[in-house]
């Protein structure tokens, strides 16, 4: 990859701000981005540039919102928690970002999402065939990048694969936990694992691995990921029911569809009367109305899923924060990793 990053190009933000380094991350991978697609077949190029918002639909390259670069910015970082060189985590954290794209727009078929980051959906936009493809060509192409790596051909390519596997038995397990009557939430928490934690938890493996670390460190590093993972989703769930916390208002789009997302599981665990009632109207075969949605909300807090699930990811953020403490890694760059895991206390729906 033509694409630069050094250590300087990383570390001039302040390292308690997490949004900065998320801003520095995009900047520094969207050329590295622009490259890849350019590899592709240009019609296919053409509408995975126009999802990742490295082009407009018509292939010309645009600056649109591509996300929030968090995967990306966990390779790099790992790479420079372990003192290694981050340009050679840059193809790690384009794959992790490929992938994560590819889940992204068959996430948005199988869930029937019209939007993404304020612009069509890639199924709207090109039809639901087109897009599928395009989801495929992402995952591939995140595992050719990796293959070109001489660091990261081998061990790097099972790491994400593997990851990736456990991302598509996750989904999986959402679909099918949507149409059943009941859900125990053990099931929900390894459907989360699998779903966002695994690729979380790969991306700093990835990263540890391209920077030479240990084997200890690797496993610290994606033990860190993987908390964070879990974090990241249970936040994501909250505003799957109640949207942005700072705005108050309708249930979205996950209660409509019925999803058994990790606050409703805990909820229907519950014995008290919210619990019961929730329970009923979950089982109901009928389309619930707004009045009812509003209603399953409200039960959902009742029966202290919402607290619950924001405990629970303090838990998380504070348990990976813990993994940073190995003298072994580098101090600054531990700190950057800490701010990103703060971050998500304030993060908004998966991007």
């Amino acid at each position: 990859m033509k694409t630069q990053v050094t250590s300087q190009s990383l570390g001039n933000e302040d390292p308690a701000d997490g949004r900065a380094i998320l801003a520095r991350t995009r900047a520094l991978i969207t050329p590295a981005l622009r490259e890849a697609v350019a590899g592709l077949q240009p019609d296919m190029g053409r509408v995975v540039g126009y999802h990742l918002g490295t082009h407009d639909r018509h292939g010309a390259p645009a600056n649109d919102d591509g996300g929030k670069a968090f995967r990306p910015a966990l390779v790099l970082l790992a790479c420079q928690a372990v003192r290694g060189d981050p340009a050679q985590a840059l193809p790690a954290a384009i794959a992790v970002e490929l992938a994560h794209n590819a889940s992204l727009i068959h996430d948005d078929i199988i869930d029937g999402d019209r939007t993404r980051r304020g612009r069509p959906a890639v199924w709207r936009m090109f039809g639901v065939p087109t897009a599928i493809l395009a989801g495929d060509a992402l995952f591939f192409l995140a595992i050719q990048v990796l293959a070109e790596s001489p660091a990261l051909a081998g061990r790097g390519v099972t790491v994400l694969t593997a990851a990736v596997q456990r991302l598509i038995e996750g989904e999986h397990a959402d679909v099918l936990m949507a149409g059943q009557d009941g859900t125990a939430l053990a099931d929900a928490q390894e459907m989360a694992a699998a779903k966002t934690a695994a690729l979380i938890a790969a991306s700093c493996a990835l990263g540890a691995i391209a920077g030479g670390a240990t084997d200890d460190q690797v496993e610290g590093l994606r033990g860190f990921g993987r908390h964070l993972g879990e974090a990241f989703q249970l936040m994501d769930d909250l505003q799957g029911i109640w949207g942005n916390p700072a705005v108050t208002g309708k249930p979205t789009s996950d209660l409509a569809a019925g999803k058994k997302s990790l606050p409703v599981a805990f909820a229907l665990a519950g014995e008290g009367r919210p619990s019961a009632e929730l329970a009923a109207l979950y089982a109901s075969d009928r389309t619930l109305c707004l009045e009812q949605l509003l209603r399953v909300a409200d039960l959902v807090e009742a029966a202290g899923g919402r607290a619950w699930a924001l405990a629970e990811a303090e838990r998380h953020i504070r348990q990976a924060q813990s993994l940073l403490q190995d003298t072994g890694y580098d101090p600054d760059t531990a700190a950057r990793l800490v701010a990103l895991g703060g971050l998500i206390r304030t993060m908004g729906r998966r991007t």
